[in-house]
């Protein structure tokens, strides 16, 4: 009791909190790479891409693009659509961009429509299409305006046909 002998300072120390680790991350979120998929200004791609990170296309892309984060350069060109939960634009898109988040930037030229949560512009970008706003731009597919005609077997009249929307 009374010792001159220290005692175990191991039992006096109060617990130091244990460091995180990845798997105890929020499940909700998640996990991003630490650096994302690039294509260069001197790399041009026919075909999808597809990415479960993010990625910055700084080339040339005649396809669809669909990753978590996208980046388009200044000198970047893609011709077809693009669906991320954000994009940032700073090159030339020639197609639909579906997107939670879209800015398009000064050096930005988008032709094309653009479904979307929230929507930006800075000055000097050229944007000609039509941009709509959706609480579930990934979810919505686009619209594909349809119209149907039937024809009645029984006309009114011997000889006369009438149509009538399904």
């Amino acid at each position: 009791m009374f010792s001159s002998k220290p005692k175990d300072e191991s039992v006096l120390t109060p617990l130091a909190p244990a460091p995180a680790t990845p798997a105890l991350q929020p499940r909700n979120k998640p996990a991003r790479s630490s650096a994302p998929s690039i294509l260069s200004a001197d790399t041009a791609i026919t075909g999808t891409l597809v990415s479960a990170g993010d990625m910055q296309i700084d080339g040339k892309v005649e396809g669809d693009v669909r990753s978590v984060s996208l980046v388009i350069g200044d000198k970047a060109e893609i011709h077809g659509e693009i669906v991320a939960d954000e994009v940032t634009v700073r090159g030339r898109v020639v197609g639909r961009i579906r997107a939670r988040k879209v800015l398009l930037c000064a050096t930005s030229h988008v032709e094309g429509d653009i479904l979307h949560e929230a929507f930006a512009v800075e000055s000097g970008a050229f944007f000609e299409g039509n941009c709509r706003h959706s609480d579930n731009p990934l979810g919505d597919a686009p619209a594909v305006q349809q119209t149907v005609v039937s024809v009645a077997s029984r006309a009114a009249k011997p000889g006369a046909a009438s149509f009538a929307p399904a």
